[in-house]
């Protein structure tokens, strides 16, 4: 069996039904591509735009202590660039990869430059590069079976145990972020995906109006830029999370602050997508005052 680089796509409710799969995934070190193009829910709900499914994609989403790595694009370039980026981090930890997109992005048009082609790796590149791959047992070596179940708890606790120290070096080196005017803002909107472009313009429309506010965009929402936001927070006034959603990310947000400041939440539900005014107003309302 060679080795492929396979990937999916589905909405909310289609994702939400791979739980099961993922959670396996994770258990057995298996790398592979999720793209989650979110829309209202819970359940079936609505076709419209949502950021509501942070909570399943940086909790695990499934069974077991497992997490998958995931990616927030605010462009459709980084819809484009993110699927090589996931694939590399899929495959560098053996380990599930998600890009969180939602229905703005997924039906937005841009300009976009793509990477060049990649050649087709060859199969002695695959067997270096993945020698725990069930390809047929060589000589030299036991043979590879690729499962998540361990009968034995003494074992599985020793797998789960490996499976923390996986996830501390992720958190430790695959942190992306990025930030925008937050040198001398007093408050800073921390947002993702689409609601960091409409937190963008928020930003402008804030100082225009004499408010010092900048953006704080997490990139990777697991593994969560919590030191680099506490850093970068010292000394602000207050943070406001805004989301298109009734408020999970703030969450981290609120773990990362530690009660260091101020933090408050603005979000919108249903499909309904925020204006920046609406952003504006409630930094006011919440922060401001």
């Amino acid at each position: 069996m060679l080795v492929k680089r396979v990937l999916t796509s589905s909405s909310s409710p289609g994702v939400a039904l791979m739980q099961e799969g993922i959670s396996y995934m994770a258990g057995a070190e298996l790398p592979g591509v999720f793209v989650n193009v979110q829309r209202g829910g819970p359940g079936l709900g609505t076709i419209q735009p949502s950021q509501s499914d942070y909570f399943q994609a940086t909790r695990g989403g499934g069974n077991g202590d497992y997490n998958v790595i995931v990616l927030a694009p605010n462009s459709v370039q980084e819809m484009a660039d993110f699927v090589d980026l996931a694939f590399e981090l899929a495959f560098k930890y053996r380990n599930p990869a998600m890009i969180l997109s939602d229905g703005v992005i997924g039906q937005m048009m841009e300009k976009v430059i793509l990477p060049p082609m990649k050649p087709r790796r060859t199969e002695e590149q695959i067997r270096k590069e993945c020698p725990w791959a069930s390809m047929g047992r060589t000589a030299g070596r036991k043979p590879n079976i690729i499962t998540s179940l361990e009968l034995m708890p003494e074992v599985m606790e020793q797998r789960n145990l490996h499976l923390q120290e996986k996830y501390r070096q992720i958190r430790e080196n695959e942190v992306r972020f990025d930030t925008q005017q937050c040198e001398d803002a007093d408050y800073v909107i921390v947002s993702f995906g689409s609601a960091a472009r409409i937190g963008e313009k928020a930003v402008e429309l804030a100082r225009e109006q004499g408010l010092k506010v900048g953006l704080f965009r997490p990139i990777t929402l697991w593994p969560f830029p919590s030191k680099q936001l506490a850093d970068l927070c010292k000394g602000k006034k207050g943070i406001l999370v805004s989301e298109i959603n009734a408020g999970q990310m703030v969450q981290d947000v609120r773990l990362a602050i530690d009660g260091a400041l101020p933090v408050e939440h603005f979000g919108r539900l249903g499909g309904i997508v925020p204006d920046p005014e609406e952003i504006v107003n409630a930094l006011k309302e919440k922060l401001v005052k």
